[in-house]
């Protein structure tokens, strides 16, 4: 008999949530094509696997035995993929949040690691780095991950590799930029903007939340020089961008660092659990010696701030 990975991918989703919706998410499907990849299975297989109650599925004792072979077998077609693909390209990285230019990151490892057989790629954001890890288009992302309203799917390892602090920018004409230093109270006087809708901006929209400072999410992300003009523009508005990016002096905009407590953007690298493409643990190793000997991970909760979902693990 030959099985379809993918119809044995989606029981073995399926079997872990034991939730056909949560199982379809994961997998970027629609409830519908998930059913008929178990319902072909099944009919290959000749053997229910999932008993439907009303409280949900469970496992029949033929999807039982089948669980952790079929385990297996996933595994096994990852790690033939990887192996024929080994020697043939770079690991392919996708990154997102451009605006807190993430290359910043990557050309620090690249600088430690010269040696790194990487290919960067950008990503719209978290959702679609997700389905490309999930398609195969890409083999690792930066970024920072939003919250999910369900577990973390096992399939995808998530690390915090690096938690960066953010300044304000804005006008030399906003009655803010009188001081170098500001607190996230002080902005309170002022209005926050960024060009994005707040659910996909979910750092700056926890800040508004926590710290109750007004913030409009609205416009198109051009990329920086128009996000600088529009502040140049409108000294009603400042916005947030990570402390290492360089605005440019013809930008003629005014920086303040934060303080007490200072925010910190959490970048997070993502990838497949089972990945085994041989530069991997190189670039973790990067992130790893980068975060010691640079401070990449340093975190005071007296000094700094950073949403509950960014936490470093204890």
């Amino acid at each position: 008999m030959d099985l379809d990975l993918a119809q044995v991918r989606a029981f073995t989703v399926t079997a872990e949530r034991l939730h056909f919706g949560q199982a379809a998410a994961e997998l970027f499907l629609t409830q519908q094509a998930l059913s008929k990849r178990v319902a072909r299975l099944e009919d290959a297989l000749g053997r229910k696997l999932f008993e439907r109650t009303g409280h949900g599925v469970e496992l029949t004792a033929a999807g039982r035995r089948f669980l952790e072979p079929a385990r297996e077998l996933v595994r096994a077609g990852e790690a033939a993929v990887a192996a024929a693909r080994l020697d043939e390209r770079p690991l392919r990285i996708g990154v997102w949040g451009h605006l807190f230019a993430p290359m910043r990151t990557l050309r620090t490892l690249v600088d430690r690691e010269p040696g790194l057989a990487i290919e960067l790629g950008p990503r719209p954001g978290f959702t679609e780095a997700m389905a490309g890890l999930r398609s195969g288009e890409i083999d690792f992302g930066l970024g920072r991950t939003h919250a999910l309203d369900e577990p973390w799917p096992p399939a995808v390892t998530r690390r915090l590799v690096r938690l960066e602090p953010v300044k304000a920018v804005m006008s030399r004409e906003n009655p803010l930029a009188g001081v170098d230093v500001l607190s996230p109270a002080d902005l309170r006087a002022g209005r926050m903007w960024f060009p994005a809708p707040a659910g996909r901006v979910g750092f700056l929209a926890a800040f508004a939340a926590h710290f109750a400072v007004p913030a409009d999410f609205a416009g198109i992300n051009l990329g920086l020089d128009p996000f600088f003009g529009y502040l140049h523009d409108h000294p009603e508005h400042f916005s947030l961008i990570c402390a290492d990016v360089e605005v440019p002096p013809a930008a003629d905009l005014h920086e303040a660092a934060l303080a007490g407590p200072v925010p910190l953007y959490a970048w997070h690298a993502v990838w497949r659990t089972h990945e085994r493409h041989a530069v991997l643990p190189q670039l973790l190793a990067a992130f790893a010696a980068a975060a010691r000997d640079e401070g990449w991970l340093d975190h005071d909760p007296q000094r700094h701030w950073l949403p509950e979902e960014d936490m470093p693990s204890a």
